[in-house]
């Protein structure tokens, strides 16, 4: 803390910085200039000097958030690659076969798995649904699947693949916090998370199909010519990505290796694809270059964010705060924790999901800790937290997956989000009551 703050030490006037980050990102305002808004609050308000300041960039280019950017960036790169060697869009192709897409239940289904698969494989949302959309609209499309259906099963099963896929952002984050093992986190949050978001969107989907399938539909003549030729050399590609992925997937599971794994496997899945394909080592490493370069500034973002919470930190805002919390939750008991955390993670936060797990814990961790919560309890917060905010709000993740499916009716996609979103609250007001029960 310098000379000349605002605040004392643990004083709740520290979470200022977050207040403002908050304000600006519910405003609209870009995550750039609302976290840049925030670091330069809370030097204010602690007083730091250019030193100092400094010195905590310095430190959070190796902090955990520095870290997770680093490993969005490389996934950016892999992702990239993937989609020039033509794996992505083979494994869409597969998948798309391999159901028989002839009724609009099994083409409510393709786009399900379809977008779920490469979300999990490429830990992007937008990145991934963009190279599915070319594929599968048009097969869907001549079944009858209406552009609001697709949309609503862009959002909520892409978003279900974030939280499924080993080496995405959310993950490795989620993984992090927690101190879980993957196979921890998938068995006891992650699947049954996913598994109800996809077996609501299934049935919203239907609903929304049913009442849209006479007032909308695809111009089959503007899309037919996305369609993808699918080359012996890709299916070897993939085929040797694939069984690549797995053993490396496996072998991470079952040593135990944390998030700089991460960083490892993309480098070695490039080079996989590279001497498989025909793209070569050289281009690859090209294109992969380019593909991290899209997600430069994410990275920037998780730096500042980094900076943000140590300021806040610096001023004991978060440890003020868990005194008012526990007040709180005393009164509410230990069960209160795991759904408070969802509810306000979910409602009161907004951000890039990383950014929003890291929050979430910050503010609860007091609480947490206090009343011994079992991580395999919590880590379900965190990600209701993460996940739930872009299917409730109007955001520009949910306005991407409109323009992706080429729909416009936000309606739907607000009834679809929040549909599955309450009921997987309603699964954590449960669990939190069950898990708790069941780890004592």
């Amino acid at each position: 803390m310098g000379k000349y703050a605002l605040i004392s030490e643990q004083s709740i006037f520290a979470l200022i910085p977050l207040v403002v980050y908050l304000t600006f990102v519910f405003s609209g305002r870009k995550a750039l200039t609302a976290t840049l808004a925030g670091v330069i609050v809370g030097c204010i308000i602690t007083a730091q000097n250019p030193g100092s300041i400094s010195g905590l960039f310095a430190t959070a280019t190796g902090s955990f958030l520095g870290i997770i950017g680093f490993i969005i960036m490389l996934g950016s790169g892999l992702g990239e690659v993937m989609a020039k060697s033509g794996v992505s869009h083979t494994i869409v192709r597969w998948i798309i076969d391999k159901i028989g897409v002839n009724s609009e239940k099994k083409g409510i289904l393709a786009v399900i798995v379809s977008s779920t698969v490469i979300c999990a494989l490429l830990g992007t949302l937008a990145g991934g649904n963009a190279i599915i959309a070319p594929i599968i609209i048009p097969v869907v499309a001549s079944v009858g699947l209406t552009p609001s259906t697709v949309g609503a099963i862009f959002q909520t099963a892409g978003e279900t693949g974030l939280i499924w896929g080993p080496f995405t952002g959310p993950v490795v984050a989620l993984l992090a916090v927690t101190g879980l093992s993957y196979g921890k986190m998938m068995l006891w949050a992650a699947i049954p998370f996913g598994i109800i978001w996809l077996v609501v969107i299934y049935f919203v989907a239907l609903r929304i199909q049913k009442k849209t399938k006479d007032v909308e539909s695809y111009n089959l003549s503007e899309i037919e010519s996305a369609e993808v030729e699918i080359l012996p050399e890709h299916r070897r590609t993939t085929i040797a990505f694939t069984i690549s992925f797995i053993i490396l997937m496996v072998y991470g599971i079952i040593k135990g290796l944390g998030t700089n794994y991460a960083i490892f496997v993309m480098f070695v899945l490039t080079i996989i694809i590279a001497v498989f394909s025909k793209i070569g080592i050289q281009d690859s490493f090209e294109i992969f270059y380019k593909g991290m370069a899209k997600m430069t500034q994410m990275y920037l973002i998780f730096i500042l964010l980094s900076v943000m919470l140590d300021l806040i930190n610096i001023g004991g805002g978060f440890e003020a705060l868990g005194e008012y919390l526990m007040v709180l939750v005393d009164k509410g008991g230990r069960y209160a924790i795991p759904i408070v955390g969802s509810f306000v993670g979910a409602f009161g936060i907004s951000g890039a999901a990383v950014a929003e797990i890291q929050i979430t814990h910050e503010l609860f961790a007091p609480a947490v800790n206090a009343y011994n919560i079992p991580m395999e309890v919590w880590a379900i917060a965190l990600i209701a937290a993460s996940r739930i905010t872009t299917s409730i709000y109007p955001t520009a993740n949910m306005v991407g997956q409109m323009g992706l499916a080429r729909s416009n009716n936000i309606k739907w996609m607000l009834f679809a989000g929040w549909t599955v979103s309450m009921i997987a609250l309603l699964y954590i007001c449960i669990w939190s009551v069950v898990g708790l029960r069941m780890f004592f």
